[in-house]
């Protein structure tokens, strides 16, 4: 063997390496740029300023849950909630802003203030009970939100009884479908939490221990992790996130209704996991799921343009999400071969 093969064998075996421990980063970028390609080329209003932005609004409400299920999935638990979660908030919203009690002080109607506030304890209430479930009593969290689920589906029922509301505060109004400068105030909110998000996982002691609880949990515990508190925390923090969507959200349609927001859970889960973040915790971060958004956002809004069969659309989905999940457990099992391999 010559002194150049001998050299360039340990750069093939790198090379090989980082290709399989950023298989999980790589193949969501390559299928957004191939979607993006080929819509482009199948249809000559996909890509214009216009779209984009149309995009962007088409993704808010789901990057705004994926943004708590981002923390939830990275401490390797699951919540199913967080559809029922925001069509709690949403309704609440909307059915104590109809209490036409107002008393204005400056001209603040103060119902409508408190109509927010309720709609954030609601959805921070909820939150709550999910952690005490899964900290304090042990209940897994696939049961556990599955349970808040019925009991989230179960409240929106009892409020609007099968009818339809339309009234949200002003600020709710204006975030959900108020523009400033041309660009939806919803996608700005949105950015922003996504953004705050990113800081707090990547740069915060917190962030670091929702990373240190998902990537191998007994070692969190050695290390003098309060491991319950954290996956506490994640929780509500998914459920605060959901509750907030829901308001925004309720604005964004026009109306607050029961399941209005139900085929949200599987975005938001696909976004997060689609994206690249582990669904065995420990990996992945914002930056993924905003690339998740993007492949969901570019999929829905490119199929809608070539006038494609809408069932063969929900198709399409499923068999991605599919692959996202079979590229997850391959990434995962690559990375424990290469730990037991050295």
């Amino acid at each position: 063997m010559s002194v150049s093969d001998s050299v360039a064998a340990p750069r093939k075996r790198n090379a090989g390496r980082w290709i399989r421990n950023q298989l999980r980063n790589i193949a969501p970028f390559v299928t957004l740029l191939f979607l993006v390609i080929f819509f482009s080329v199948a249809s000559p209003s996909f890509l214009t300023t216009a779209n984009f932005f149309n995009i962007l609004s088409q993704v808010s409400i789901t990057g705004i849950i994926a943004v708590g299920l981002t923390f939830v999935i990275l401490c390797a638990e699951i919540d199913l909630s967080v559809a029922a979660i925001a069509n709690v908030a949403g309704i609440v919203v909307a059915y104590f802003t109809l209490q036409e009690s107002y008393v204005n002080i400056a001209n603040i109607p103060l119902a409508g203030w408190a109509a927010v506030i309720l709609g954030l304890a609601a959805c921070f209430a909820l939150g709550l009970v999910n952690a005490a479930g899964i900290t304090l009593i042990g209940i897994p969290s696939f049961i556990m939100t599955l349970a808040m689920m019925q009991i989230g589906d179960g409240i929106s029922a009892l409020l609007v009884r099968g009818q339809i509301a339309y009234a949200v505060p002003g600020i709710i109004q204006t975030l959900g479908s108020g523009r400033i400068a041309g660009i939806p105030w919803i996608v700005i909110v949105a950015a922003m939490m996504l953004l705050v998000a990113h800081i707090v996982l990547t740069y915060t002691r917190f962030g670091r221990y929702v990373y240190m609880v998902g990537g191998n949990r007994e070692a969190a515990e050695y290390s003098g992790v309060n491991v319950k508190l954290v996956i506490g925390a994640v929780m509500v923090i998914g459920a605060v996130c959901s509750g907030i969507a829901g308001m925004l959200g309720v604005a964004y349609f026009g109306s607050a209704q029961q399941n209005e927001f139900t085929p949200f859970l599987l975005d938001a889960i696909a976004a997060v996991v689609v994206g690249g973040t582990s669904l065995f915790g420990g990996r992945g971060g914002i930056g993924n799921t905003i690339v998740g958004l993007f492949v969901l956002g570019v999929l829905n809004n490119g199929l809608d343009h070539v006038q494609i069969d809408p069932f063969l659309k929900v198709l399409i989905r499923g068999i991605i999400l599919l692959v996202a999940l079979i590229i997850n457990v391959y990434a995962q099992r690559l990375r424990e071969t290469a730990k037991e391999t050295g």
